[in-house]
């Protein structure tokens, strides 16, 4: 198998498709499909995972979720999979007019579908609800940025580096991550999957996506956004700010929020547990 040739996850009872889906002329994107073998009535999830995040971060979550849900997790297009030429552009807007393009092509119908997203791929979800054509029935976001926290040293380091040099660059973001963004003593694991994904990241297309996501802020969004919204978030997760995640609730006219305590929490089968429960909630 080729180093960048997609994995599959084999969860049991559950088949996985991988296919490639073009975006535009200059962007295609990796979308894997997960499907119970025995027939769901749940409406399907597409699933926006975080910036450069890797699948594996996941497993736990797509492993309980894809008992009772059909999953479409996409792989967005700062991720390594992307295929890319000429001029493409990584902000929070291009991610979330991808997405409805793949609403489209899923065929997903106006109230009937999920969406789930984490960090980026949740702020792409928020960005994009003014966009659908179809509105999903809800969905449930954990840790979305608000803004995306990128000092001014750290962003003229990322403009005069060449991708070339990513491998002492990535060094010096971990050195960042650990000193001053993350507590390594409440959740080590947060660390260790984030420095993981910064391995396997593509540096050409990380540098033009730090670039144009450090000017990004979501608040003017927030009070059109009418669908039901879970937020959930940890108050050991300093990287996704917490009291940010309850400011973004509070401007939201349909959101709840759910502490989770840490990071790990966030990516497991509670999380699961707390959309299976949001859903019975809208239902009755």
């Amino acid at each position: 198998m080729k180093q960048d040739e997609p994995v599959y996850l084999i969860f049991p009872n559950t088949t996985e498709q991988i296919e490639f889906v073009p975006i535009n002329s200059n962007v295609t994107l990796l979308l894997r499909t997960f499907r119970p073998k025995i027939p769901t009535s749940n409406p399907p999830v597409l699933f926006v995972a975080g910036w450069i995040s890797q699948i594996e971060s996941w497993q736990y979550v797509l492993s309980d979720m894809c008992k009772d849900f059909v999953i479409y997790y996409l792989e967005t297009r700062e991720k390594k999979s992307s295929r890319v030429k000429g001029n493409v552009e990584y902000g929070v807007e291009d991610l979330a007019k991808d997405l409805t393009v793949l609403v489209q092509h899923l065929h997903l119908e106006a109230g009937n579908y999920i969406l789930f997203g984490s960090s980026l791929g949740a702020s792409a979800i928020l960005e994009a609800n003014h966009l659908l054509s179809a509105i999903p029935c809800c969905q449930l976001l954990v840790g979305p940025n608000a803004v995306f926290r990128v000092p001014f040293l750290g962003k003229l380091m990322v403009w005069l580096t060449h991708p070339a040099l990513y491998i002492v660059v990535k060094e010096i973001v971990k050195w960042y991550l650990r000193t001053f963004r993350m507590k390594l003593d409440k959740d080590v694991a947060q660390y260790k999957k984030y420095a993981n994904a910064l391995d396997a990241a593509d540096p050409w297309k990380l540098k033009k996506a730090m670039l144009k996501l450090s000017k990004y802020e979501i608040w003017e969004r927030l009070p059109t956004i009418q669908t039901p919204t879970l937020i959930v978030g940890g108050k050991s997760d300093t990287l996704h700010e917490p009291d940010n995640l309850q400011k973004i609730v509070s401007q939201m006219p349909n959101a709840k929020y759910v502490d989770m305590e840490t990071n790990s929490n966030t990516h497991s089968s509670l999380v699961v547990d707390n959309l299976r429960q949001f859903l019975k909630d809208l239902n009755h």
